[in-house]
């Protein structure tokens, strides 16, 4: 590249340029007219040269792109392996969270099977246990009705061999040669009660009443061992006439017991063993209840004297402390029926004392409210001095303010009469009972 040509006599400034690339030295105008030729071996020389610089040049950029390569090969090769091996750590902790997680399904499983298992040999002890008891109820419902038959049976029996052992007395008592008929009449008897005693069953098997049936049946035996005692003393010995009556008896009244036990089974009356079980748990049970009201009533009874103790001490102390509302609560007890620890009488007294409620003085409120002032200076940053004395006051904008210096520039303009409405006639009725009372109370505190 030449140099530019001069401007107005004068050489242009070089420019600069980014780059190996370096501005010849200026040459004058003739210089530049009349090139002299270099020599050949020089020419070569600056060849062999710019050849040399270019190779180095380029081996220089060949290594700079290897080292290049390599540093990013490196670093790929870090990068993939970072990758790995967090991909590696990824899948441990999946792995091990799947392992946990199948493990955890698995024992929830062995939990799930373990108790469907324990219940279904629950179930199946249940149903044997109930199998077993319903073969036993089964059983015992058997032999129990197996034995009511018996019973039954023998009560019959019994009945039948009876009526055998009276009914030949009763039949020589009602014997007439001329009035054979008349032998049916013992038959008849000793046949009404059993017919009495029949119905009487059939009525404790329906559930009817039954005493009616079993009045006639024993009407029916008493008659039979009447005829027989009577008959058996005048005709036969003791012996045969208590024997025959007693049989009269025996038979209805074996059978009347039989039916005596199904009427209190079928009532549910308990036996003498529950009777006397029943019995004895009402003594205990009465017991523990008498011993309960008598600690009940003991524990009345000291926290009654706790209580009469306490009031005497609370009395003590308020007539100690304060005196003179302890002489205004009896005054006031006196005059309404009362003592003057009552709390209505002893809160009267103290408010006509020290014009507030029990607890209350006029040091507390004081402090109370000095307390409140500090606390909203603490909140707002305003020194106690600057807030204001009192902290609900109102006032009614017809009342003037007090005098003093305005802060306001400039001086706000002077108020005149009659510039605001006045208090409402009521208004200042109430005012002035409230000064009037407010005077009286001042005079007189009492």
């Amino acid at each position: 590249m030449t140099a530019s040509p001069p401007l107005n006599g004068h050489p242009r400034p070089t420019m600069p340029v980014l780059g190996d690339w370096r501005p010849a030295p200026p040459e004058t105008v003739e210089e530049q007219s009349n090139p002299q030729p270099e020599p050949a071996e020089t020419s070569e020389l600056v060849a062999q040269a710019q050849a040399e610089a270019i190779r180095a040049q380029a081996w220089a950029d060949a290594e700079a792109k290897r080292i290049a390569a390599e540093a990013a090969a490196k670093a790929e090769l870090v990068k993939a392996e970072e990758e790995a091996r967090k991909l590696r750590l990824a899948n441990d902790r999946a792995e091990r969270k799947a392992r946990e997680e199948q493990e955890a399904s698995e024992a929830r499983i062995a939990e799930s099977r373990k108790r469907k298992a324990d219940a279904d040999r629950a179930r199946q002890d249940a149903d044997r246990q109930d199998a077993k008891q319903r073969q036993t109820d089964a059983e015992q419902a058997k032999a129990v009705e197996k034995s009511s038959k018996r019973w039954r049976n023998v009560a019959l029996a019994f009945y039948a061999l009876c009526a055998g052992v009276a009914l030949p007395v009763q039949m020589n008592a009602f014997y007439d040669p001329k009035a054979k008929y008349l032998l049916v009449a013992p038959v008849f008897i000793e046949v009404i009660a059993l017919v009495a005693l029949v119905g009487a069953a059939a009525a404790v098997t329906a559930g009817r009443p039954h005493w009616h049936y079993r009045l006639v049946a024993w009407i029916g035996a008493l008659t039979a061992a009447t005829i027989n005692i009577v008959h058996g003393l005048a005709e036969y010995d003791a012996a045969t006439a208590f024997g025959t009556a007693l049989a009269s008896i025996a038979g209805p009244g074996m059978w009347d017991l039989h039916e005596h036990g199904r009427i209190r089974k079928r009532d549910g009356m308990p036996s003498r063993r529950e009777r006397r079980a029943e019995k004895k748990s009402a003594k205990a049970e009465a017991k523990r209840k008498a011993a309960e009201e008598k600690r009940q009533a003991a524990e009345k009874a000291a926290a009654g004297e706790a209580a009469e103790a306490e009031r005497e001490r609370l009395a003590g102390e308020r007539q100690r402390e304060f005196e003179d509302v302890w002489k205004e609560a009896v005054r006031i007890a006196a005059a309404v029926g009362s003592t003057p620890d009552d709390d209505a009488v002893w809160a009267q007294a103290y408010r006509n004392k020290k014009g507030c409620e029990p607890g209350e003085s006029i040091e507390s409120i004081t402090a109370r409210r000095a307390a409140e002032k500090r606390v909203e200076a603490a909140l707002t940053g305003t020194p106690v001095n600057t807030l204001s004395k009192t902290t609900n006051a109102q006032r009614a904008i017809q009342v003037k303010a007090p005098r003093k210096t305005s802060s306001y520039k400039p001086v706000p303009p002077r108020r005149r009469r009659n510039d605001t409405p006045k208090f409402h006639a009521a208004a200042r009725a109430l005012a002035a009972d409230a000064k009037r009372e407010s005077n009286a109370r001042q005079k007189d505190p009492s």
